[in-house]
């Protein structure tokens, strides 16, 4: 991209961290995408491609013999639509997720009982339909360690059912929060997988444009987890000049941001957003404000409040 700082980040504290969560809450309710952005980046929810079962908080309320009852009505309505064919090789457990024009469930393979994620697109819609074709587009195409695979599809008129392997280690955000804080070897090794999976995909003219710690999960909850790159339904697989204004604002790089044409660097931009992330605790470009949050994009301006010398303003070298 071009930029870069030569400051070195002091470790980060727990209270930074608590910050980061609180922050994190307040902008995670108002975001949404772009306002320009075509169809299928409009009111696109949290649409994993593997959604992995994250650690309970002390914040979090506990489920009630209520809650169960209400899932498991849910499942059986979810399982009553699913293609007989997919619930002659899969039994399905639970609802796990769900977007604009889609379902994720867990399943288990009935012979094996090996644990999968079925995602059950709707592709009667025009929209719905570009979606899934884009997403199977790249998955079809993808086998590496820290991508999540495709196992199989299932097609019928109405819906498409993509089986994939389940990351149950949950959202690197989550493991942030759990361990309290990163250390610059934590945050070393996690970037390491990520930018593994990354460089595989830009390799393949495939660039993802919506990294953030939500679409990287850990296979599972060990320490030794790898960890997946995941939900490819901006992804672009057609060559290295893209003009769409698609994303997630934090995380845009400034070339999406002036709507002028970029190439797969995007994805290394946001790669850097998560750096900060993980060795401050904050997030660097944020603001209730679009145009006011752009402009601090635009300019490379942000601040890092460390735990000795308090609050150092970098300069990325903007206006």
């Amino acid at each position: 991209m071009g930029c870069g700082t030569s400051k070195v980040l002091p470790e980060p504290s727990k209270n930074s961290y608590v910050s980061f969560v609180k922050s994190f809450v307040s902008y995670s309710h108002r975001r949404k995408n772009f306002d320009n952005e075509p169809q299928r980046c409009k009111g696109k929810q949290k649409d994993l491609w593997s959604i992995g079962v994250t650690q309970l908080q002390p914040h979090i309320q506990q489920t009630t013999a209520k809650d169960v009852q209400h899932g498991d009505s849910k499942v059986a309505r979810y399982r009553a639509k699913f293609d007989p064919r997919v619930t002659a090789r899969y039994d399905i457990k639970a609802l796990i997720g769900r977007g604009s024009y889609s379902r994720v469930v867990r399943v288990e393979h009935r012979a094996t009982r090996q644990p999968f994620a079925i995602k059950m697109m709707e592709v009667e819609a025009k929209e719905g339909r570009e979606v899934c074709e884009s997403e199977l587009g790249v998955l079809r195409r993808v086998s590496h360690p820290n991508v999540v695979q495709l196992v199989e599809v299932f097609q019928s008129t109405r819906r498409i059912y993509m089986v994939l392997e389940l990351a149950t280690g949950g959202e690197l955000f989550d493991r942030v929060i759990a361990k309290g804080q990163f250390t610059e070897r934590d945050a070393a090794r996690a970037l390491q997988m990520a930018l593994a999976g990354v460089v595989y995909l830009h390799s393949l003219g495939i660039t993802h444009r919506d990294l953030k710690p939500e679409n990287l999960l850990y296979y599972h909850p060990g320490a030794d987890s790898r960890l997946l790159v995941t939900d490819f339904g901006l992804a672009s697989g057609r060559g290295w000049s893209m003009m769409t204004t698609c994303g997630t604002a934090e995380y845009m790089a400034p070339e999406v941001v002036l709507r002028i044409p970029y190439t797969c660097q995007v994805d290394m931009w946001a790669l850097g957003v998560i750096s900060y992330i993980l060795l401050s605790g904050s997030m660097p470009f944020e603001d209730d404000s679009r145009p006011r949050l752009y402009r601090a994009i635009l300019r490379g301006r942000y601040s890092f409040h460390g735990v000795v010398s308090g609050l150092i303003h970098v300069n990325w070298g903007g206006g």
